[in-house]
């Protein structure tokens, strides 16, 4: 990109910036600097790395020639890291918190003390020529990360070279997005910590449990919004918020009692329809309807057990904040709005091949199976045919976010006294 004067840059930035800081969502935040990152420069494809227990962890990726710009990959849910040290590109950034150049990969000299890993570029058949690398440095000098841009291309769409403009432009934007990461990587933390508290009184609702579900939830509906011609920027904007939301599915749990929340074995008929009430405690924790994330969570919480068919709960209620609340006759199709169908997917999906104290993991097979036989019926048809086509994703996602295996109780069958 043309730099131009230095007031139309800043103004620039700072537009860009504003933008950023309304993300809340981690994983959509990287996404859109890395999208910015890439614009500025006209790059193919790029990564980010963020620091996580003393390591650089592979967080983020971008490829327009092996993904498309808005197309989904198994690759973002890579489980990589690499030492914080002089022997890789992105260690040796994150070491010495200086941008490197590499005009080509291939080609770097033998006395270098770093050097590129091709692994990727093998099993993908991609060839990385041109790297840009640089620190995701905070204005306290915390280093969070770094970000590697990948192939610049010419306006005939060749493979170029990056440019000492790229360097600074792209420098100062890293500075100014690693404050933005910083920050939402704390918000991430107060999610989580919410999600620990429910853990503490319900051992099923775990933070890996409710992280899993929200990336699948989210790559779920980037498929089924595709095959819809949603625009990218309404994708991005909604990923941002559904990801977070649907973490938050199940904090209703909260106000059940303990020898329900806790029972080893299935629940009674009492008990059950005591269960069914998590929904609306859950929605009315986020009654702020001026706020866009509340609104989606609410919907989530209060329609996530929901049944296409009308079989579901808690059902067609007039005010869920009234004293004495009397579950209503099932929603059905698309009377269930569309985050809670699709959470109902992924949370379903997640306790059949997890192991939990009432039953044994199922497996992929045969969970497949059931989420095939349960669309029309418990799922909206058109949400299953989304999270089939972005099987190999939704796998991805399962093994980078995996859990300790729970104690293992005789019951084995997924009982519907026993609900996701």
């Amino acid at each position: 990109m043309s730099i131009g004067n230095g007031s139309d840059i800043c103004s620039t930035l700072l537009a860009i910036m504003e933008k950023l800081y309304s993300i809340k969502d981690l994983h959509a935040l990287l996404d859109a600097v890395l999208l910015q990152a890439r614009q500025f420069t006209h790059a193919d494809a790029g990564s980010i790395y963020l620091i996580e227990n003393g390591v650089l962890n592979f967080s983020y990726t971008h490829n327009d020639t092996l993904f498309g710009a808005l197309g989904s990959s198994k690759y973002l849910y890579t489980s990589r890291t690499l030492p914080i040290d002089h022997h890789s590109l992105a260690g040796y950034v994150a070491l010495t918190g200086k941008p490197l150049v590499i005009d080509d990969a291939y080609r770097i000299p033998p006395e270098m003390p770093f050097s590129f890993n091709r692994s990727f570029d093998q099993v993908s058949g991609y060839r990385t020529k041109s790297i840009l690398a640089v620190p995701l440095i905070t204005s306290t000098t915390n280093t969070v990360g770094v970000m590697q841009i990948i192939n610049p291309l010419d306006r005939a769409g060749e493979l170029s070279s990056f440019t000492p403009e790229d360097q600074v432009i792209l420098s100062y934007f890293a500075q100014n997005a690693a404050a933005a990461i910083d920050r939402a990587k704390l918000t991430r933390e107060i999610f989580l910590r919410m999600i620990k508290m429910c853990e503490l009184r319900d051992p099923l609702e775990t933070g890996v449990h409710a992280t899993r579900v929200g990336a699948y939830a989210a790559e779920i509906y980037h498929r089924w919004s595709l095959t819809h011609g949603i625009d990218g920027e309404e994708i991005r904007r909604t990923k941002d918020l559904l990801r977070i939301a649907a973490m938050l599915h199940d904090l209703g749990k909260i106000a059940i009692p303990d020898l329900i929340l806790k029972k080893p074995s299935g629940l009674d008929n009492d008990e059950f329809h005591l269960m069914k009430y998590h929904t609306i405690h859950g929605a009315r924790l986020f009654k702020n309807t001026a706020s866009d994330l509340d609104v989606l969570s609410a919907e989530i919480a209060l329609n996530h057990h929901e049944r296409w068919d009308g079989q579901g709960y808690p059902g067609k209620i007039d005010n869920i904040f009234q004293d004495q609340v009397q579950l209503g006759e099932g929603k059905r199709g698309e009377e269930i709005p569309l985050a809670a169908r699709i959470v109902a997917v992924a949370d379903v999906y997640d306790a059949l091949v997890s192991k939990r104290v009432y039953k044994a993991a199922l497996s992929e097979d045969q969970t497949l199976g059931y989420i095939k036989d349960q669309s029309g019926k418990h799922f909206d048809p058109q949400v299953v045919d989304a999270f089939l086509a972005i099987y190999d994703v939704i796998v991805a996602i399962g093994k980078k976010y995996r859990e300790e295996a729970a104690p293992l109780n005789p019951v084995t069958a997924l009982s519907p006294h026993n609900p996701a």
